[in-house]
């Protein structure tokens, strides 16, 4: 299909690809150009609607590669199913936007993009976590607005992190990543919450507290908590790593918010959903020194109303992917996917995603979350 909105590259491959927005890059067109795809770039402003979709995939369609701003549900992998589709992956780690029950219903195996996002995102969760205890946003604005006349000894007091308390909920790759850069960076001490113990992130915080100590300095240290409440009560600052699931949905509700500090920061990068939203604009209106930072936002791209007024929340368009390399990483990661299922190769089972960035990975698919399910064969080294 070559119509409004979308372009064609290698239009003889005898596979035909949809890719609903452009991504980074070039070596993810390299990618499925080598595995004999016709790839079909959509190439809107805002990401295509699920009948927008459904129409371009027309037949035949063997794979997409899709956004975790669409929603795949049941619909668009049966159209995909019909039009003899064989792959979908999503261009993001997390797949809450996928009906995985129905992907795998029809047969279709679905992919996403780990390993490449992990320090990126911790990275900006440490950005945001500082930019709301510092009072950064509103320093920025204060001087844009010719208001600075001279330094004031209480102009914008912040908060001081340095040995106080990170809490972690959600200790996956990215939360892990986190609590480690805010520890080791700012001697920090820890307390996490996980469905099961991080035994390695255990053992680095350990590890860093006996170094202190053979400086002469007080160790870190680090606590597993017995409940998401345990964490809020404790921790000064309270960073969202969990994945969205329907039990994880408003997590952080109103009254959760209230077990927080006073004082205290809450940092979102994982989803948006996480929080309600609006217990939050009513929590920083009425505790003027608890602090919010926002990188996702339930309704995204809006906003809650009410939200945008408020001086102590920090809010920035879902960056935390957005460096480089990494949103590369993934457009590479997601070609290889299909690239893979398309030549019949076997899916990779090693912890080393990173393979798959360089010029010689080996013959099989990066990432398939419903391999086991579709019962699909593992690469054997």
């Amino acid at each position: 299909m070559g119509g409004k909105g979308w372009e064609i590259h290698n239009p003889e491959g005898a596979n035909r690809v949809l890719v609903t927005r452009r991504l980074p890059g070039t070596r993810w067109l390299e990618i499925l150009g080598k595995a004999g795809c016709r790839v079909e770039v959509g190439t809107f402003d805002v990401a295509p609607g699920a009948e927008e979709i459904r129409e371009a995939m027309g037949e035949p369609c063997h794979g997409v590669v899709g956004q975790l701003t669409e929603p795949w549900g049941a619909g668009l992998f049966e159209a995909l199913h019909r039009a003899g589709g064989r792959v979908y992956s999503n261009y993001a780690v997390g797949y809450d936007n996928v009906d995985l029950e129905a992907a795998t219903r029809f047969g279709i195996p679905v992919g996403n993009t780990p390993g490449v996002l992990t320090e990126t995102t911790a990275e900006m969760a440490v950005a945001l976590t500082f930019a709301a205890a510092r009072r950064v946003v509103e320093g920025d604005r204060f001087m844009r607005e010719g208001r600075f006349h001279g330094w004031m000894p209480s102009l914008f007091l912040g908060d001081l992190l340095w040995r106080r308390t990170v809490g972690v909920i959600g200790a996956g790759r990215i939360g892990s990543a986190y609590a480690r850069m805010m520890v080791e960076g700012h001697k920090m001490n820890l307390i996490y919450y996980s469905p099961h113990a991080k035994d390695e992130l255990e053992r680095c915080v350990s590890s860093y507290g006996r170094f202190l100590a053979s400086l002469g300095e007080p160790p870190v240290t680090c606590r597993r908590a017995e409940s998401v409440e345990e964490v809020l009560e404790k921790a000064d600052v309270v960073s969202l790593h969990a994945a969205l699931t329907t039990s994880t949905r408003h997590l952080i509700n109103r009254e959760r918010l209230g077990r927080m500090k006073e004082g205290a920061i809450l940092v979102n990068t994982g989803r948006g959903p996480l929080i309600d939203e609006e217990a939050l604009v009513e929590h920083c209106r009425t505790h003027p020194s608890f602090k919010a930072a926002l990188d996702v936002f339930e309704d995204e791209p809006v906003m809650k109303p009410g939200l945008e007024d408020l001086s102590n929340v920090v809010a920035v368009p879902h960056l935390g992917s957005a460096t480089r390399w990494t949103r590369e990483g993934m457009a590479i990661l997601a070609a290889r996917n299909v690239a893979g299922v398309v030549r019949g190769w076997p899916v990779w089972k090693g912890e080393d995603i990173a393979v798959f960035l360089g010029s010689s990975p080996p013959p099989a698919v990066p990432s398939l979350v419903n391999a086991r399910e579709l019962g699909l064969p593992v690469y054997a080294e």
